[in-house]
């Protein structure tokens, strides 16, 4: 999604011909798709093995057409276990590199940083509290803000959204967001709807979900329970988290979309055991939830792997349905949290940038 802005604002501003790897939304763009990144979507330490194979066919595949094309410059867009590499195959080709939504080198395999600054030439950066660090490495960096700042916005009142979806006002709400791909929703959706169950029994809350693009009609009816009712909804991810009183949250970036809207949450996440007890012994960031690390202290909760239990997820949903004080003051640190996002309009800062590197638009 912000690939396929950046382009279009590129081509705005420099009438640029982009080609590279991405999806649906960066061809709707006008970007000529060489590879397609679903191709190499995992989750997890372990499960990215078996991708390895497909993952250097795609850098020989990019590295090919860079070297034909002899592009101006090259912008790489997150996956750092895919775009590191290829960053170094196209610096040594002459090829300037911008990363764009950096590897997160604070949180777990800080060493990247070394060949960051050998083989980049500059990184524009997402979260205020990275530039210091790419500036003391000696990398070229510009803070822009967060690009979901200008378009996490609700499509209708709560009022409305609710009719529209035969909604009860009065009565509390709990949006899942269990996450985007099969293997973590998976992984996280038992445990939220064991807690549902909890809540259910007296609280009787309403259950929304905001259902992901690209899964199949029937995926989720292996995870239904009996007398347990969860809205499905399509399309509408911001509506589904604006109108919550309490949010189950998937860590990832809808921790972030849930904090500009405003929406109290607790978060969860989980990885498969051989993967976690990898992962122990590599983060070293304080915690998981981006909402947390930008506040610099605990604004959320947060429940991971073994913690993460439907007992300590009701628990958590319970206090903060229980209590309007909590909530509010929820609301006052996520506020906080948005501030530090930026002002909005991150992707004309990052095209402005980048059309400063290349040749002007004739």
């Amino acid at each position: 999604m912000h690939a396929a802005r950046l382009a279009k604002a590129l081509q705005t501003r420099t009438g640029a011909h982009i080609f590279g790897m991405g999806g649906p939304r960066m061809r709707e763009a006008g970007v000529e798709i060489i590879a397609d990144a679903k191709e190499i979507a995992v989750l997890g330490i372990t499960e990215v093995i078996h991708k390895v194979p497909t993952v250097l066919k795609i850098l020989r595949r990019l590295r090919k057409e860079a070297a034909s094309r002899r592009p101006a410059l090259a912008i790489v867009v997150d996956s750092p276990g895919t775009n590191l590499p290829l960053a170094k195959k196209l610096h040594r080709l002459n090829i300037p590199v911008v990363y764009f939504i950096a590897p997160q080198v604070w949180a777990w395999r800080p060493w990247r940083i070394h060949a960051m600054k050998k083989n980049l030439s500059r990184v524009l950066v997402m979260f205020p509290f990275e530039e210091e660090i790419y500036r003391k490495a000696g990398i070229p960096v510009d803070f822009i803000g967060h690009p979901l700042v200008d378009v996490v916005k609700p499509n209708a009142t709560r009022a409305e959204f609710l009719a529209a979806q035969g909604l009860d006002s009065s009565k509390p709400i709990v949006a899942l967001l269990p996450g985007s791909r099969p293997t973590e929703i998976s992984l996280n959706l038992p445990a939220m709807l064991d807690a549902c169950e909890g809540l259910a029994r007296d609280l009787r809350p309403q259950f929304t979900m905001a259902a992901a693009p690209g899964l199949e009609e029937g995926f989720f009816q292996r995870y239904l329970r009996p007398g347990l009712v969860i809205k499905r909804i399509a399309g509408a991810p911001y509506d589904v988290l604006a109108s919550a009183d309490c949010a189950i949250v998937s860590s990832g970036t809808a921790t972030v979309e849930a904090a500009l809207l405003g929406t109290p949450m607790v978060v969860v996440y989980r990885v498969s055991q051989t993967s976690a007890f990898i992962l122990r012994r590599m983060i070293r960031a304080p915690f998981l939830a981006m909402v947390n690390l930008i506040a610099g202290k605990r604004v959320v909760p947060e429940l991971v792997q073994d913690d993460f239990t439907g007992p300590r997820v009701e628990a958590e949903v319970r206090r903060l349905l229980g209590s309007e004080a909590d909530r509010e003051e929820m609301k006052r640190e996520l506020a906080e949290v948005r501030r530090r996002l930026g002002p909005g309009g991150a992707i004309d800062r990052a095209a402005d940038a980048l059309a400063a590197i290349l040749p002007a638009k004739s």
